[in-house]
């Protein structure tokens, strides 16, 4: 068995209407879960598949901080994957410094944050002190790459160049598959 906390502001994301996300965690990666919903507690119930059931910790905690339901059932796909950063290791332990570094890495009406998930073709959530990247092996390097250079102090100049040359590293590995 696995535990996860959610904040009981994402309750509600997480089970969904009439249950719908909870079934269809349940039902993609053959675990049962156990919601508390006075605590927040979540406990992921054992299934079949080992990997479902960390298949649906990362689901859960991607709910939890801040993925839409339907962005976070991406990760049922094979070779998909799940990072979370806490902004506050990058932080100088002020909350302002916090706020700031949050702000760095939305950007101005959420533009950083945009130019991160289109180059690097990954999801991306800032919430509370987190944020969380939901992509493929590559992509979720490249946008943790990229987010860890904004937290670090880069100047956004130097991270789009970043993403820029990567991106190219995406485009290869696409033709690769093919």
């Amino acid at each position: 068995m696995m535990y996860v906390r959610v904040p009981k502001e994402r309750l509600g994301a997480l089970i969904g209407k009439d249950g719908e996300t909870k079934d269809a965690i349940e039902s993609g990666t053959r675990c049962i879960l156990l919601v508390d919903s006075k605590t927040g507690d979540v406990t992921i119930a054992e299934g079949d598949d080992p990997e479902g059931v960390l298949k649906a910790r990362d689901i859960v905690t991607a709910i939890a901080c801040g993925f839409s339901p339907e962005r976070a059932l991406i990760l049922l796909r094979n070779n998909y994957f799940f990072h979370s950063m806490d902004i506050r290791d990058y932080a100088k332990r002020d909350p302002k410094h916090v706020a700031r570094l949050r702000g760095r890495v939305i950007g101005q009406e959420g533009k950083t944050r945009r130019i991160i998930e289109q180059l690097a073709e990954a999801e991306v959530s800032v919430s509370g002190n987190s944020v969380a990247v939901i992509g493929d092996i590559l992509s979720l390097d490249i946008a943790r790459e990229a987010l860890e250079m904004l937290l670090s102090g880069s100047e956004y100049a130097t991270v789009y160049r970043y993403l820029e040359r990567r991106r190219r590293d995406i485009k290869e590995a696409e033709i690769d598959m093919r």
